[in-house]
């Protein structure tokens, strides 16, 4: 385990590396003792830095759920994530491409929760309690070098999260059999990715069960009016100035975006 001190350097280097957007060496090599939970305190602490800077936290995104990203990874557990106001974006945005160290894109559902969701929840349980689901977009950026980077590397750098757009359409979560919700993922007109939502622990609602257990063992948990990525069921394609994404889900619509 790193002592405080050591904990609060790291979140200031990752908070100087969002502003300069260079990548830093992993942690884990220059820290092999580095523990998640250690990474968990560092996220912990880059959050609040954020929140005393006038940024409202609207929710939590889950990441390395599905077989795909796992194996684009190398890392074989999930993680999670603080989203932020200030990235969240809708469909049809103009995203600048130079406000990342490098863009990643993946296809994910979004939950909307209308009741908070505790430890121990089911399936039925995190269906009961949303509000909505709704398409997803997650934009990764990464402030550590990729090669070699394992999940404590990953946790400390808020789990890569740089940015969700969100679609226009709003569907119950009980009129829509979620783990066949399909998502084509297009770069330029070409077809890059597919998938569908199972590729999600088997169930895209299992993800934010398994959320809800992990933030309460932190001491926090999902709140009602807060927005839950799931975790992607394809995975994450490169992106590049320039580059009109288009993610097509079917009857559940399609989200656009390009880099500018």
């Amino acid at each position: 385990m790193l002592d405080e001190d050591r904990i609060v350097a790291i979140a200031d280097e990752l908070i100087a590396a969002r502003g300069s957007r260079l990548l830093l060496p992993r942690l884990t090599a220059r820290y092999p003792e580095m523990a998640v939970e250690d990474s968990y305190a560092v996220q912990a602490e880059w959050a609040r830095r954020r929140i005393e800077a006038g940024q409202t936290v609207v929710g939590h995104k889950i990441g390395l759920t599905s077989r795909a990203m796992q194996q684009a990874t190398g890392i074989d557990e999930p993680d999670y994530g603080v989203i932020f106001d200030d990235q969240v974006l809708a469909s049809g945005a103009e995203i600048p491409f130079d406000a990342f160290s490098n863009v990643r894109i993946e296809v994910e559902l979004a939950f909307v929760l209308r009741d908070a969701v505790r430890p121990g929840a089911t399936i039925e349980d995190v269906i009961a309690a949303t509000e909505y689901v709704t398409p997803a977009l997650e934009v990764l950026d990464s402030h550590l070098e990729l090669e070699g980077r394992t999940v404590v590397d990953t946790i400390s750098d808020n789990a890569a999260l740089g940015a969700v757009v969100v679609g226009d359409g709003r569907f119950a979560a009980t009129e829509v059999d979620l783990p066949w919700v399909a998502g084509v993922l297009t770069r330029n007109g070409e077809v890059e990715e597919t998938g569908v939502a199972a590729g999600v622990l088997g169930h895209p609602a299992r993800g934010v069960a398994w959320l809800a257990d992990k933030l309460g063992a932190h001491g926090t948990a999902l709140e009602a009016g807060e927005l839950i990525l799931a975790g992607s069921f394809t995975r994450p394609m490169w992106v590049h100035r320039g580059d009109e994404i288009r993610a097509d889900y079917g009857p559940l619509g399609e989200i656009t975006c390009r880099f500018v």
